[in-house]
């Protein structure tokens, strides 16, 4: 684990550097566009730092409120239907651009949570709540109903994958 994080670490510093290096070449051949470039980084910026501020936040919230055991009895190896039931839920209302997420399902999954509701988490938020009423509007009742429960279906079949293929890959 300590080697993985070092890699981590070093790529991350590498990134930041190569960046860096390519915003110095940009700003020596075109500074209008360096500047416009960093203008339109910064404004990117300025709305991601509230979210991952929640999300960094909830994250510690989590951490102090929720015991180890008590994610691994809803999300955990020995969870059953209802880990893929809140998965699934919990995939549908969550709001936000998905990169937000990755923080804090990684420390769900050190906390035991399951690779495979990972899967369904991240496939049922293809369904957006907020959303909806615009799709009714659009397309009917009826459609977007059936459609939305494919989404469901999908989500879940994706995650029986992952584990189906997990499984396999403990027998060999």
């Amino acid at each position: 684990m300590k080697q993985k994080d070092k890699t981590f670490s070093f790529r991350g510093k590498y990134f930041f550097w190569v960046i860096f290096g390519l915003y110095g070449l940009l700003f020596a051949i075109n500074s209008h566009s360096a500047l416009m470039a960093l203008q339109k980084s910064a404004s990117i910026l300025t709305k991601i730092l509230p979210i991952l501020g929640m999300v960094i936040l909830f994250t510690a919230l989590l951490n102090y409120l929720l015991k180890p055991k008590q994610i691994a009895a809803h999300l955990g190896h020995e969870s059953g239907r209802k880990g893929w039931f809140w998965a699934l839920a919990a995939g549908v209302i969550s709001h936000g651009p998905m990169y937000i997420w990755y923080p804090l399902i990684e420390d769900l999954r050190e906390h035991g949570m399951k690779d495979e509701l990972i899967v369904v988490f991240f496939a049922s938020r293809a369904i957006k709540i907020p959303l909806l009423p615009m799709m009714i509007d659009y397309f009917g009742v009826a459609f977007t109903i059936i459609l939305t429960f494919y989404m469901l279906i999908g989500a879940l079949l994706q995650g029986g994958c992952l584990q189906f293929m997990e499984n396999r890959k403990k027998q060999d």
